[in-house]
């Protein structure tokens, strides 16, 4: 592991992109995935336009049209993807962007899938290019042409596939071709979760985890889980060791508080690694505006990390802004902080 990736699993513990957590950690965040669009909570217009897709499809005998999914990690892409499997009644078979190094990885994967199947590819936006193009017809024609041999004497040989549908998931829309893009017959941009949302999220993973919980100690870990079911999560089962360990096993506000402060999470849901990168932006740079290039080798942090685990959080709670010079520290991050708000630190 590198330096910055060490620094940032002890700086961001709760909300690393690439879980740290054991074997018997991950399943149990699997199995706290709701399994039906009907245990779903929020994104309410998604959830209700995909009942009515899938139910339409299903009437037809036909797979779901292809599916792009985005927003923020965490906001449960893999979960709604899982969903529409189990509602379409069809096997998923889940693979990753960078996994996909070659045409012919792409053709075995293809090959093997069966009428009706459902294809996830994770990190879509980082396929590469010419797998991209291969996938092309096969979205569209359900047909794979591959070249065999070089030179004059090579060939293309079409190879006819199953019917199914393909799902992307991605945090990075942006990088993601208009070719690809236009080839997907729904696009859905997940959004950040409501408190009331999260705290329904939390009383369902109790209630799965036999955690018993009093309802301000539920409020109170929805209010610092940054709007995001799968931090959520990771503080309820943080906060549960807390309650075994040193309290009576249940969780009120007071243990919950307690918790909190032991893993350094204050009342917005910030952690040391959010502070960290806004106090660097205050003490180091006046607030900015301060490029992502500078700004990710002063704090240390990879810059793919700054820009999918951090921004998009204070971004949305009005602690950065980002503007055509570069990040700024608003004066919202400046009161949060205790810092002293200076006009001329302002500087677009």
């Amino acid at each position: 592991m590198s330096t910055t990736m060490l620094e940032s699993s002890f700086r961001n513990p709760q909300k690393s992109k690439e879980s740290k957590d054991g074997p018997e950690e991950r399943e149990v965040e699997i199995g706290l995935r709701p399994k039906k669009l009907k245990e779903y909570v929020g994104q309410d217009r998604i959830r209700e336009n995909l009942k009515i897709f899938i139910e339409a499809a299903r009437n037809r005998k036909e797979p779901l049209e292809h599916v792009l999914i985005y927003g923020p990690a965490g906001l449960g892409k893999t979960t709604l993807s899982y969903i529409i499997a189990t509602e379409m009644g069809s096997n998923i078979r889940p693979t990753s962007g960078p996994a996909i190094e070659k045409i012919g990885d792409l053709a075995s994967i293809l090959t093997n899938l069966e009428d009706g199947d459902i294809l996830f590819i994770d990190e879509i936006h980082r396929m590469n290019k010419l797998v991209e193009e291969a996938l092309y017809p096969a979205m569209e024609d359900c047909k794979l042409d591959i070249i065999i041999g070089k030179g004059p004497s090579a060939k293309t040989l079409q190879l006819d596939l199953p019917r199914f549908t393909l799902i992307g998931a991605t945090t990075r829309m942006g990088l993601i071709s208009s070719p690809l893009r236009s080839r997907f017959g729904m696009t859905y941009k997940l959004s950040f979760y409501s408190q009331k949302e999260i705290a329904s999220i939390l009383r369902r993973s109790g209630n799965i985890l036999s955690i018993p919980m009093e309802e301000d100690g539920c409020s109170l870990i929805s209010q610092c889980s940054r709007k995001n079911p799968r931090v959520a999560n990771r503080l309820l089962k943080r906060v549960r060791d807390v309650a075994e360990v040193k309290g009576s096993g249940i969780i009120d506000k007071a243990l919950a508080q307690q918790a909190l402060e032991m893993l350094e999470v204050d009342n917005m849901g910030l952690d040391t690694g959010d502070r960290y990168i806004l106090n660097t932006l205050i003490d180091k740079f006046d607030g900015g505006p301060v490029g992502i290039g500078t700004l990710a080798a002063a704090t240390s942090e990879e810059r793919d990390t700054i820009e999918e685990i951090y921004e998009p959080y204070l971004l949305k709670i009005g602690f950065l802004d980002r503007t055509p010079r570069g990040r700024i520290a608003t004066k919202r991050a400046y009161k949060h902080l205790g810092a002293n708000w200076k006009e001329e630190g302002l500087r677009l």
